[in-house]
């Protein structure tokens, strides 16, 4: 399509400015989309600062979504490149991409090597995929995908338009909300880590709780949301956790959170509200995290973390401490050798 005709259509976005109001013969044809670095002619692409103003000199984008920044809106009709701009870029970009592409989901029906006990209830408009199993008691809502291969176990209710992809396991009694989407290979519900140490071994503690998926979460491949032993574990609106995360029996888990691959949360642990856990973060049994608060890639979080901080480290500080400590420890040979320099003065 035309890029006049993208920018028609991202109009329900607010666009600040477009090359298209003083250069109206830059109307280049976009074909698809692609990362600044990696365009090619006829595709859109963007740009989220001055930083990256160097790379405008080099891109083949035909056009490109630029922030409000005149020097770079300057830099692209330079070289004839199509622009739009807008306060957030990367958002915008992101609806652009819905232009191009949608995601496969197969035409309702149900596959005839799916196997449905007689007293599941699937909604209007479902897709079940070949060798999906569907147990007692099962209710599924309304336009829901399941792909090949998912088990879900009895007692289960899948709200609607949710996308369970393939080889993925419900386990018995999860609670699924409406647009969720489930990634291939996770277990939600399954049992919690729980044992009793006693003087004749390890003794098993049934998990007699349920889990909770609200609404709009999204779960990545491979990753786990374990029930508890009573209670529940829950896991808050619109929050999307990435592939191989643990998350441990009777968490407690707020809403729109982002936890990257790797994260692992013990026990009964809390998280607030619009919390970020960046890669291979991991908190502790019991832990409370407040609404806003940031985990950076690594940090051993094993005590609370007020809402809004930043921590980092092992175990976890307050972030700019942890910057401070970071410097240190790259000069501890110098400071050492300046240690033993004086211990031998003093001789």
């Amino acid at each position: 399509m035309k890029f006049s005709e993208v920018v028609e259509k991202l109009s329900d976005a607010t666009v600040e400015g477009s090359s298209l109001t003083t250069h109206e013969n830059c109307n280049p044809q976009i074909q698809g989309v692609a990362s600044v670095r990696e365009a090619t002619p006829g595709t859109l692409s963007y740009i989220e600062g001055g930083k990256y103003a160097e790379i405008v000199e080099t891109t083949k984008a035909s056009a490109l979504i630029l922030p409000l920044d005149e020097m770079l809106q300057e830099r692209a009709i330079a070289r004839e490149i199509a622009w739009i701009s807008v306060s957030d870029p990367k958002w915008l970009f992101a609806q652009a991409v819905k232009l191009f592409y949608k995601p496969y989901l197969p035409q309702p029906g149900i596959h005839p090597t799916a196997v449905i006990d007689p007293t599941a209830n699937i909604g209007k408009a479902c897709s079940i995929g070949a060798h999906a199993v569907i147990e007692a008691n099962v209710k599924i809502g309304d336009n829901v995908c399941i792909f090949p291969n998912v088990t879900i176990y009895p007692d289960v209710e899948i709200g609607d338009r949710a996308i369970l992809h393939a080889n993925c396991t419900i386990h018995e009694r999860t609670r699924i909300g409406n647009d969720c989407t489930i990634q291939s290979n996770a277990a939600i519900g399954a049992e919690g880590f729980g044992f009793v140490p006693t003087s004749k071994g390890w003794i098993k503690m049934e998990q007699s709780g349920i889990t909770i998926l609200e609404d709009g979460v999204e779960i990545g491949c491979n990753s786990c949301v374990d029930r508890p032993p009573v209670g529940e574990t829950r896991i808050g609106r619109n929050t999307k956790i990435d592939n191989l995360v643990q998350i441990g029996h009777g968490c407690q888990v707020g809403d729109g959170c982002m936890m990257s691959a790797q994260v692992g949360l013990a026990g009964r642990a809390r998280i607030g509200d619009r919390v970020i856990l960046a890669g291979q973060a991991g908190v502790s049994n019991d832990i409370t995290i407040g609404d806003g608060a940031i985990a950076s890639g690594k940090s051993g979080v094993t005590r609370d973390v007020p809402p809004g901080q930043t921590v980092s480290g092992f175990p976890a500080i307050a972030h700019r401490l942890w910057s401070k400590t970071s410097i240190l420890q790259m000069r501890l040979p110098e400071i050492y050798q300046a240690i033993k320099k004086l211990q031998k003065e003093k001789k």
